[in-house]
């Protein structure tokens, strides 16, 4: 193309472009067709397309700009199809609360709304109330349960015998106690289930031991049957005891046998009406049968007791029982009583263990009027103070029962205020209870405390403690808190150290010889017998049991006086031999235990039944069987004090050659202390058991219980903290040096003096 010519074009172009601009209106303005001007273009008029939902526009000269509706935000107060749009606000979210209590809140496009939440309900509108679902069904939870209401909702509380059959709001359904426990009635009984419970329905010839819920036992009819014992010593009751036990085998038959305890409870008193018309007995083993029976048949007969509280009385008796049945034990203060006594307990004490408790318990008290005279005289169980001072009853005789068969494991004193049948200005009175195994029966003041007592009255508690004076007594000692508290307190701390004593004599390698096994050895004998007396001494509710403690007791206390034998032997031969003193372990080991376990098994084949008696596990007084232990101590003992006489008569020549400047005084002292010390360890100090025969030697019971029970720490003080190598081995062990070796003849100190080093090789200064 020619260049003027493409010059050319390009104006025209050029001019065409400037012409088109020059008629264009700006940005917001549109041209008016009449008028050819520009003018404001109205973009609001197509909201939609401009603001886009939910918005608002507003028009403005050249321009525009959009606003969300309520309920709606966008990124910024106002703005334009290209800088924003607006969203739904969620209103529930943006404030928890904005419908009040009880309300739920839902949300909608640009708004919200508010509904009562689920058992709730607007009657008035204005606010959501708590819907009773309770009152709005009745039988909601059920015949077994009770409906509770709660703040929309409730929840379904079942009764006893009933459980939820789902979560809190489902109905509560039976517990079928019978498939839970096919044994809950006993082998005596079947269990029969019932809507929230069960019952027991017995066999014939098993009765309910308790409500209906307790488990069928069998009347022992068998015995009231008048065997050869009762023909021997009750013959007049034998005829009557004939009936008696047809009548119980009789109610065998039946199944229940309510109201049938009345009849059998006045049968047994016109019996015993019947013995005592005729005067007193006049033998003590037809007292003791006489109250065996008579308990046995309380027992039986308040099985069949109908009413909570029975009283009847006779000629010569006076009877009040009180029964309770219930599922839950009894508690609380009981109180029975006649015209001469009154007897005060606790429910705990009749029921006995709540884990073993029947659903049954008694008591009872039955009184004599008579029977007084056929006691009297019968004193041989007091003691040696029977024959100094004559006694008298002066009360009336008293049976008292409950249902708890393990009286030992009274939770409570059982008190008795006695009321006196003559007037009682001089002497003392005692507390007493008839022990049948007295020689045939006796009155014996064992267990049994006097509280308070005047001219009129006497007011006495029944239990049992425990002291260690038991060990060498050769009458029953009455026990007291102070024994029981010394005994414990010592044998405690014994403990301790003997548990001291073994690891330092089984551990201290450097200090081993024959004296070390022999106090290691004596150490765990000790220990064991004082271990197994404090845990087992009074564990007599088990009558195997309570043989086999009192048989380690017997075989680990003898245990300890042959090594304290030895101990003796050990320093005779250091002092009389000097040299060669050394024993081979298996000898002493063989004389340690060996001869305690022939002296046990000898006594265990003569008198198997001497082992255990009813207050305490260990050895019977009865037929002297406690010298199977009080004779072999009393041997050593004797051999200890030889020892011991020559062991401070050395001690004596040692101290005067020792140091001939040494003071009188000092020399003394030191003899003093050193040879109570020695005299201790050797168990000489168990002389004062020996002493233990009847109640005004109750100072040497003291003396007993007090040395012999510390006896451990004796050990600990003689042989660890008062022996230089034994505190020299703690120092090193403490301060981890190397240990040293020691000879079993070494001495505290060293002395260049040719005396010192004498008693050196006999060992006589670490004693």
């Amino acid at each position: 193309m020619d260049p003027k010519m493409y010059l050319l074009s390009l104006g025209v172009i050029f001019g065409l472009l400037r012409m088109s601009s020059c008629n264009r209106c700006p940005t917001g303005y549109v041209k008016d067709r009449q008028t050819k001007l520009c003018v404001d273009d109205d973009e609001c008029k197509d909201s939609i397309t401009y603001c886009g939902d939910n918005a608002t526009c507003f028009n403005t000269v050249g321009s525009y700009y959009c606003q969300c509706d309520t309920g709606f935000k966008s990124t910024s107060e106002t703005f334009t199809a290209i800088t924003g749009q607006c969203e739904d606000i969620n209103e529930c979210d943006k404030e928890p609360d904005i419908c009040g209590q009880n309300y739920d809140c839902f949300n909608t496009i640009g708004s919200y709304y508010c509904k009562c939440k689920p058992g709730f309900s607007s009657s008035n509108r204005t606010s959501c109330e708590d819907i009773d679902e309770c009152a709005a069904n009745v039988s909601r939870c059920g015949a077994g349960g009770t409906c509770q209401n709660q703040p929309g909702s409730y929840r379904c509380d079942c009764h006893p015998g009933f459980h939820l059959y789902g979560d809190t709001k489902a109905p509560c359904v039976d517990i079928d106690e019978c498939a839970t426990n096919v044994s809950r009635c006993g082998v005596g009984g079947t269990c029969q289930n019932q809507p929230g419970s069960y019952r027991c329905d017995c066999h014939p010839g098993f009765h309910l031991y308790g409500d209906t819920k307790a488990p069928c036992v069998a009347l022992n009819c068998d015995q009231f049957q008048p065997d050869n014992v009762t023909k021997q010593t009750l013959p007049e009751l034998a005829k009557e005891l004939t009936f008696f036990r047809s009548k119980c085998l009789a109610l065998k038959k039946t199944t229940r046998g309510g109201g049938s305890g009345e009849m059998l409870l006045e049968m047994l008193l016109s019996m015993i009406d019947k013995l005592l018309s005729s005067g007193p007995l006049g033998d003590n083993k037809k007292v003791s049968r006489l109250l065996a029976l008579t308990e046995n048949a309380i027992f039986m007969v308040t099985l069949l007791l109908k009413e909570p509280r029975t009283q009847m009385a006779s000629n010569h008796t006076e009877v009040e029982i009180l029964v309770n049945r219930s599922t839950v034990p009894p508690q609380g203060p009981v109180s029975l009583s006649s015209q001469y006594t009154r007897l005060d307990t606790h429910w705990e004490t009749a029921a006995g263990a709540i884990d073993k408790y029947p659903g049954f318990a008694f008591t009872s008290l039955l009184s004599y009027n008579s029977l007084e005279k056929s006691t009297n005289g019968f004193f041989h169980g007091m003691g040696k103070m029977s024959q100094v001072r004559g006694y008298q009853i002066i009360s009336k005789v008293v049976t008292a029962s409950v249902s708890n068969r393990n009286t030992r494991e009274l939770q409570e004193p059982v008190t008795f205020d006695f009321s006196h049948t003559q007037f009682a200005e001089k002497g003392k009175p005692v507390c007493v209870f008839w022990n049948a195994s007295l020689g045939g029966g006796g009155w014996s003041p064992v267990g049994c405390t006097m509280v308070t007592s005047n001219p009129n009255h006497t007011i006495c508690n029944c239990t049992h403690l425990s002291s260690f004076a038991v060990l060498m007594a050769l009458y029953d000692i009455e026990d007291t808190f102070e024994l029981q508290l010394i005994s414990w307190v010592g044998l405690f701390l014994s403990l301790l150290c003997l548990l001291l004593c073994i690891a330092t004599f089984y551990f201290c390698k450097s200090i081993q010889g024959t004296r070390n096994t022999i106090h290691l050895h004596l150490c765990i004998s000790l220990f064991v017998a004082y271990l197994v007396f404090l845990v087992g001494i009074s564990r007599t509710e088990n009558k195997g049991a309570c043989s086999f403690i009192a048989g380690l007791l017997h075989f680990f206390f003898l245990s300890a006086f042959c090594w304290m034998c030895l101990e003796g032997v050990q320093l005779y031969r250091m002092v009389m031999l000097v040299f060669n003193t050394t024993l081979r372990k298996r000898y002493l080991l063989a004389a340690g235990y060996g001869i305690p376990a022939v002296i046990v098994a000898i006594s265990a084949s003569v008198n198997a039944k001497g082992y255990g008696t009813d207050r305490h596990c260990w050895l019977s007084l009865k037929d002297n069987f406690i010298w199977s232990f009080f004779g072999p101590v009393c041997v050593i003992i004797i051999l200890n004090v030889f020892f011991f006489i020559i062991t401070v008569w050395k001690l004596a020549e040692k101290f005067s050659s020792l140091n001939p400047d040494l003071s009188s005084l000092r020399k003394i002292k030191t003899f003093t202390v050193t040879a109570i010390a020695q005299l201790c360890i050797l168990g000489t100090m168990w002389v004062f058991g020996c002493f233990q025969f009847e109640k005004n030697t109750l100072v040497m019971s003291y003396l007993f219980t007090i040395f012999s029970s510390i006896q451990g720490i004796l050990v600990f003080v003689m042989h660890c903290l008062g022996s230089k190598q034994v505190r020299e081995e703690y120092s090193r062990f403490l301060t981890n040096c190397r240990p040293q070796k020691y000879s079993e003849f070494s001495s505290n100190k060293s002395s260049n003096s040719q005396a010192f080093r004498s008693s050196d090789y006999t060992g006589e200064s670490k004693i």
